[in-house]
């Protein structure tokens, strides 16, 4: 099959004939029909992830069709139009006892545990917990892009933040994720305001419902712009971007009892920030994190999209080939691009 592959971390990317692969006793090989270009493929190939091993394929953000079943796989068939979150659990270790598979003790995660989704085809392990039928209203693009930003989001913004109607939720970074926790939020009621140094991104979060947006560059304090726009501060707010800046001005700019939710990944430098500890003792805040979504989960959010409430199909700037991914991965983080790319051709 052909695939992207990288033998050195931030290294040449090439496109490979390499071997397909084979699906475990438990497990599937999926045929790739769209799979999305994320920051995280690029933490991967800067060597920002200490678990995967050289040479690799990336991609983590998929759909596609099951052409091969695992003898013990008992939910799933050949033909089925399929997606996955980008943990895929084990189903039987306490955390995935306790429902939480998100956060699997034994995890797997295609594009950086094994071979990603940046070939013709992956395989995807313990299929009957991790795999989710895709709706016939649900492209499969649109499907692509919902197992890493998209459910990670909706997790910040349903389960872990618990937002409601009439309540402030302030967005800091707005990239794929910060732009997915904006429309998720507006759906559910929520006054959002965006926070980004581009007023392109701007622009775009605000066609995607945010009510007021914010320059960081253009405002000496920020922080307290969002607390005089929120009536005294977020009752949620997210950082969607993963940096010192985004994550203290994220915890600071919360009302009393706010919650701060991390999407964003903290690496390198912005391992271990800087918060401010006296405020969330004085004002008794909550930090949380969000690390992708059960596949359990997945009803919940493919019902919205189908009601139409959700339109993760705005998300995407557009559709690209293989090569031209192998072209863009590398620059992932100059923040060129407003959306989401999927790549669809291979």
């Amino acid at each position: 099959m052909r695939a992207i592959v990288y033998e050195k971390f931030q290294g040449p990317i090439s496109i490979q004939n390499i071997e397909d692969p084979s699906p475990k006793s438990h497990g599937v090989v999926v045929k790739v029909s769209a799979t999305g270009l994320c920051r995280s493929d690029w933490h991967g190939w800067m060597g920002h992830d200490s678990g995967i091993e050289l040479p690799h394929v990336p991609g983590h953000e998929l759909a596609g069709i099951v052409t091969e079943v695992g003898k013990d796989v008992k939910n799933f068939k050949v033909g089925d139009r399929v997606t996955v979150p980008f943990v895929c659990g084990c189903g039987t270790c306490p955390e995935c006892n306790s429902g939480n598979h998100q956060v699997c003790d034994y995890q797997t995660q295609p594009g950086f545990t094994h071979w990603g989704s940046f070939a013709e085809y992956v395989a995807l392990d313990h299929a009957d917990i991790n795999l989710v039928k895709i709706p016939e209203e649900i492209s499969d693009v649109t499907a692509a892009i919902l197992g890493c930003r998209f459910i990670t989001s909706f997790r910040a913004v349903v389960d872990q933040g618990k937002v409601q109607g009439g309540q402030f939720v302030a967005v800091h970074g707005c990239g794929g994720v910060g732009l997915s926790a904006i429309m998720i939020a507006n759906a559910l009621g929520a006054t959002v305001i965006a926070v980004d140094i581009d007023d392109a991104t701007l622009s775009l979060a605000k066609s995607l419902g945010a009510a007021v947006t914010i320059n960081g560059l253009k405002h000496e304090n920020l922080v307290d712009e969002v607390k005089a726009l929120t009536n005294g501060g977020a009752h949620v707010s997210i950082d969607g971007l993963g940096s010192q800046i985004t994550c203290f001005n994220s915890i600071a700019n919360l009302r009393k009892r706010g919650k701060h939710i991390q999407v964003g990944l903290m690496t390198g430098d912005h391992k271990h920030p800087q918060v401010p500890m006296d405020q969330v003792l004085a004002n008794e805040l909550e930090v949380l994190g969000s690390h992708g979504m059960q596949a359990f989960r997945y009803p919940a959010m493919l019902e919205m999209i189908k009601e139409g409430r959700l339109k993760p199909e705005k998300l995407v700037e557009r559709t690209i080939s293989l090569e031209e991914a192998a072209l863009e991965l590398p620059k992932i983080d100059q923040f060129k691009n407003k959306g989401v790319l999927v790549i669809d051709s291979f």
